[in-house]
């Protein structure tokens, strides 16, 4: 059997290793040490929970313990895809290197860039950091990569998934080419592989275990069930029951546990659901702010904490050993992301039980998830089942279902919906209109109008029927009154008969514009014959005033304006130069 003695470490290294309490290494270790210590690319594919983080970072140590860093160039990369991996890569950094000098620095978001660029400018030999803030600190020129000899990409898969492959690329492109690259995932995606052809100079392929398999020491269920109503809320609130009696159920030996959600706004409901229960839990997500996500996470570990709700932002890399169960109250969307949730128990060769809850409408996933891992997922009887609900009283309720559904019957009829009775006396009300003739009607009494179960007798919706006469309008003098009178406001002004008639310039005709070019030259206006009610004496009147004869004699007779003689300038004498030179 294989020792880390056996790997060719630096002995302050080996020396960290035993007191860390580790004597065997873990196959992915084993496989990707040699190699790395040689130089070579490394391409490692391994189940979560086997120790990958150790495979980089022992090699890594080993190899930086000659040298020393510049400022703002550090001399090796890891990248990470979250803040929680990034601090645990960080912490076991410092484990395995408490006996040699080197430095290390932690970019992170969510941390003031003043304490980061601090740590770069005195020069690190160690640079673990997520991309986007990595970038941020080369982009406002804090940070040069030129000298970096060793790049680790941890959880690969991960960064696919969070849309941090275009930041890799780019990252690849400022790294230098002859750097030694050390590549980890879970699977393999056939976009990982695009990047590891493309990056990668003839890697060493360690493959320890089949891609996305789920450790034997973890005993996986699922609880089926079918909310007994359609509605969200009530199967929301089921299915937060049923979590509960699925804890409730494992008392015994859940010590502590980490509850998944697919939503964020999800997880802040469970953890506040639990919490109003009386069980001890706390979500986790990246909307929080990254001294309370780093705080609850130290609770979790520590044993303050026994219940971590969490998205999938918790369900990549994170090492916590004590881990007794795992429950997915969502099933993911992703197969791959089922493998890394439940990989959060079972670690270090412990035992573990991972419990998911499955409703009709996640089936597309569960076939993705079984087709994954190989087979079926087995199948547990459910604590509590909601069907049954209907004879007996829920736990922690403490009305039944048919009293449930009393209130929802009679906010319908209160608002007049399709459930209300409307042959009902007291939700009918006689109608009483406006109109003289109307009221002098009798209202009708509730008793006398027909039922509705006698619509079948009258006339079908959609065959043409004759329908009685209505009343004259002689019955409606008001209404009629009232209508020609509107009407007629409508029509006043536009022509029609019944109201003035609208004002143009046939009517009134400005008197600037009856005036003739014989004015001009001093001639009496000519009269100015208004419209009359006969059109044909408009026409002629029309006709003599726009004679084209008539305008062109006048414009012929019509003075021309005296032009100017332009002056040349050679004339332009003053006339008192001119006086003098004659005398």
């Amino acid at each position: 059997m294989t020792s880390f003695s056996d790997l060719n470490l630096n002995p302050k290294v080996l020396k960290a290793v035993t007191e860390a309490g580790y004597e065997t290494p873990t196959p992915i270790q084993a496989g990707a040490i040699p190699p790395a210590l040689e130089g070579r690319d490394v391409l490692g594919i391994a189940q979560t929970g086997t120790g990958k983080t150790a495979s980089f970072t022992l090699p890594m140590i080993t190899i930086l313990a000659r040298g020393r860093a510049r400022a703002r160039m550090p001399r090796s990369l890891v990248l990470c895809p979250t803040r929680e991996l990034a601090a645990q890569v960080a912490e076991n950094f410092d484990t395995y290197a408490q006996h040699v000098k080197l430095t290390k620095a932690l970019l992170i978001g969510g941390v003031s860039f003043k304490e980061q660029d601090m740590l770069i400018d005195k020069g690190v030999d160690v640079l673990i950091a997520t991309p986007g803030r990595l970038l941020d600190h080369f982009e406002r020129g804090k940070l040069i990569l030129n000298d970096v000899k060793i790049m680790v990409v941890d959880e690969a898969d991960r960064m696919l998934d969070m849309g941090f492959i275009p930041d890799i690329e780019r990252i690849f492109g400022l790294v230098p080419f002859t750097r030694q690259t050390l590549f980890f995932s879970a699977t393999m995606a056939p976009e990982i592989e695009r990047i590891t052809n493309t990056f990668l100079s003839n890697p060493a392929r360690i493959e320890v275990a089949r891609q996305a398999t789920a450790s034997e020491t973890i005993e996986q269920r699922l609880i089926e069930f079918r909310p007994s109503r359609r509605d969200r809320e009530t199967a929301a609130s089921e299915k937060r029951e049923m979590l509960r009696a699925a804890i409730n159920a494992e008392a015994e030996r859940c010590t502590n546990a980490i509850i998944f959600c697919n939503r964020k706004v999800d997880v802040d409901i469970v953890a506040k659901s639990l919490k109003k229960h009386g069980y001890d839990a706390e979500p986790i997500h990246g909307d929080l702010d990254q001294s309370h996500r780093t705080r609850t996470l130290d609770g979790f570990r520590e044993g303050k904490l026994r219940f971590l709700i969490a998205s999938d932002v918790a369900a990549r890399g994170l090492d916590i050993p004590s881990v007794s169960h795992v429950f997915n109250y969502d099933l993911p969307s992703h197969a791959e992301d089922y493998i890394h949730r439940i990989g959060r128990t079972g670690r270090a060769g412990r035992s573990g039980v991972a419990i998911s809850l499955g409703v009709p409408s996640d089936d597309k996933y569960l076939g993705a998830i079984e087709a994954l891992i190989g087979g079926p997922i087995p199948r547990a009887d459910a604590p509590w089942a909601p069907n049954a609900a209907a004879a007996t009283t829920t736990p922690g309720s403490t009305a039944t279902a048919e009293d449930d559904s009393a209130p929802r019957s009679r906010s319908r009829r209160s608002r007049g919906g399709r459930g209300a009775k409307r042959d009902e006396p007291a939700a009918i009300a006689p109608r009483v209109e406006a109109s003289p003739a109307v009221a002098a009607v009798e209202p009708v009494e509730p008793a006398q109008r027909p039922a509705r179960t006698e619509r079948s007798e009258q006339t079908p919706r959609g065959e043409h029927s004759e329908r009685p006469e209505r009343e004259d309008r002689a019955d409606r003098p008001a209404r009629d009154h009232r209508h020609d009178r509107n009407r007629d406001d409508r029509n006043r002004g536009r022509g029609h008969d019944g109201g003035d008639r609208a004002m143009g310039m046939g009517d009134h005709l400005p008197d600037f514009i009856a005036k003739s070019f014989d004015e001009r030259r001093g001639g009496p206006p000519r009269p100015f014959v208004a419209e009359d009610e006969d059109s044909d004496t408009v026409t002629d009147v029309v006709e003599t005033q726009t004679q084209p004869a008539t305008i062109a004699e006048d414009i012929a007779d019509a003075p021309k304006p005296k032009r100017r003689r332009r002056v040349k300038k050679a004339e332009a004498v003053a006339p008192a130069e001119t006086a003098d030179a004659a005398a």
